[in-house]
């Protein structure tokens, strides 16, 4: 052998054992340096089961936390970036390329996320491709297998698990701490059977929107809470943030609902000895009050009691049933209703009441019966459910085990005058506006609402809210329930008022839910009775 041979032999060992101190040396640095470690050396695993189930009242699994990968690149041994990049959003389309690659190419880095939250298929892709310094962490996820039920009741979290809506959000520091299930006062029976119904509006009626909630008049225990458009809040992150389906219409939207204010301000002018039930007003004609007509729907009589104002919603026997009342006396039952304050419910959320500024003589006359003031659908409620509560306001709960610490409810009205007006709202189903909302057994007792959307300089002909809310059973009421339906289309006749739409929802509700929650049905005729025995020949033939 020659001796350029020789030194050319030597030149090329020395290339040899310097490239491999080079290897041995970048392979000690990363053993030593902090950034994640490829999974044979130093797997990466989540605590999985870091966050606490949510159940509903019954223990059934409404989220949880599941395992998920991951995917993570180490910059620094991925020789082209942009090639990595491209590979990887060919089985990750939802990447953005442009981005990534400029990530992946940056070699001073050692650690970047490429996508969270992998499902199987896609990880198992993402391996085929045998890209260097691309891996996987295995992490928690949080899932809802009931998918769209109590969605926006229940919220979600982000990728790092921290709550952001919902429950998940006001429980947050109790869903972290791991310890055991929140049990929600939901029941899922009547939560899905809410939500069907719903849906069923919105097929019918193609409505805007809607909510229904179903409590317990005693306890305030919420067992149902719906809103549509639906919320799947696996998808969260998929939603756009101004999605309609992101609100949960039940406590963050404000309506004015209409007359199923009236019972309420009926049931403040009788305890207040303001009116009898009694009382006889003249009601055939309307009313000018500052230049504003104040007319009915429908002429019935010209002259009515209470009963018969209740049950035909009369708009000029309830004004002046709330002019016996007084203005001073009305904002004072409102104030002491919470009809003026955020409902206080245990969600984020929950939406503050548009209250008017002044209350003058025409304020106060549409107020009574509906209008002028709006407020979410359980703020009404709460005020609504002491009708069936002896006159007692309960406080709306919705953690299963914070039922028994509820504050003391608060009176309204007394026991004689709920009952009463319950009954008088019993003949508005039996034989007025709430006929379709009638089942048999469950003797509903409640009353519709149908109030024209405010806009710019007026309100809309064309675009209502129709609500419906009652208790029931009306003898011995156990709950209380509120349908609302944002700007529901007309049926065949031309109609989109409360009796053809919220109050037929109401009814199968009613019917779906009473079964599941244990309430015995009763087929004996319980038409009210209390009816003054001088007028119920003349209330019969008007009936």
């Amino acid at each position: 052998m020659s001796e350029a041979s020789r030194h050319r032999t030597r030149l090329v060992g020395l290339a040899v054992g310097l490239l491999f101190v080079l290897m041995a040396g970048r392979g000690g640095f990363l053993a030593l340096s902090d950034a994640p470690a490829r999974p044979s050396a130093r797997p990466m695993v989540a605590d999985l089961n870091s966050r606490a189930d949510i159940v509903d009242r019954n223990g059934e699994l409404l989220a949880t936390s599941v395992s998920s990968w991951s995917l993570w690149a180490n910059p620094s041994l991925i020789w082209d970036g942009a090639d990595a990049a491209r590979q990887l959003a060919g089985v990750l389309p939802e990447i953005n390329e442009a981005d990534l690659a400029v990530r992946l190419s940056d070699q001073s880095r050692k650690f970047v996320w490429v996508r969270r939250g992998l499902t199987p298929r896609q990880r198992e892709h993402v391996r085929a491709l045998g890209l260097e310094g691309i891996d996987f962490r295995e992490e928690s996820r949080r899932a809802y297998p009931r998918g769209v039920l109590a969605g926006q009741v229940l919220g979600y979290t982000n990728v790092d698990g921290k709550g952001i809506a919902g429950i998940e959000l006001a429980q947050d520091e109790a869903l972290r701490s791991g310890e055991g299930p929140v049990h929600l006062t939901l029941d899922i029976g009547a939560q899905a059977a809410l939500e069907a119904e719903l849906a069923t509006a919105a097929m019918d009626y193609d409505m805007k929107g809607g909510a229904a909630i179903l409590m317990d008049t005693r306890t305030g225990a919420i067992r149902g809470m719906a809103s549509w458009p639906p919320f799947d809040p696996n998808r969260a992150s998929d939603t756009p943030p101004d999605d309609p389906s992101r609100m949960n219409r039940a406590i963050g939207a404000v309506y004015e609902l209409g007359s199923v204010f009236k019972p309420l301000t009926v049931a403040a002018a009788l305890d207040a000895g303001a009116i009898t039930a009694e009382d006889r007003f003249q009601i055939g004609q309307p009313l000018l009050i500052q230049g504003r007509r104040i007319r009915d729907t429908h002429w019935f009589a010209q002259e009515a009691n209470v009963w018969k104002i209740l049950s035909e919603s009369s708009n000029i026997g309830t004004v002046q049933v709330n002019y016996a009342l007084g203005t001073e006396r009305q904002l004072q039952f409102l104030k002491h209703a919470g009809l003026t304050s955020r409902a206080p419910v245990g969600l984020p959320g929950s939406a503050a009441p548009l209250v008017p500024a002044r209350m003058d003589e025409v304020t106060s006359a549409t107020v009574s019966y509906g209008h002028g003031m709006s407020v979410s659908p359980l703020t009404f409620l709460l005020a609504f459910a002491s009708l069936g509560n002896e006159g007692q306001m309960p406080a709306p709960q919705i953690i299963e085990d914070e039922v028994a610490e509820a504050p003391e409810p608060v009176r309204l009205f007394s026991a004689e005058t709920a009952h009463l007006v319950t009954e008088m709202m019993r003949a508005s189903v039996v034989s007025g506006t709430g006929r379709r909302a009638d089942v048999a057994g469950y003797r509903v007792a409640g009353k519709t609402g149908t109030a024209e959307k405010a806009i710019a300089g007026g309100y809309a002909k064309d675009r209502n809210v129709s609500s419906f809310a009652a208790v029931f059973p009306a003898d011995s009421p156990q709950y209380a329930l509120i349908v609302t339906l944002d700007e529901p289309r007309a049926i065949e006749d031309g109609s989109t008022t409360a009796a053809v739409n919220a109050a037929p929802i109401a009814g199968r509700i009613v019917e779906r839910v009473a079964p599941l929650l244990g309430v015995d049905p009763r087929f004996e005729d319980l038409r009210p009775t209390s009816t003054p025995a001088r007028d119920l020949s003349q209330n019969r033939s008007e009936l």
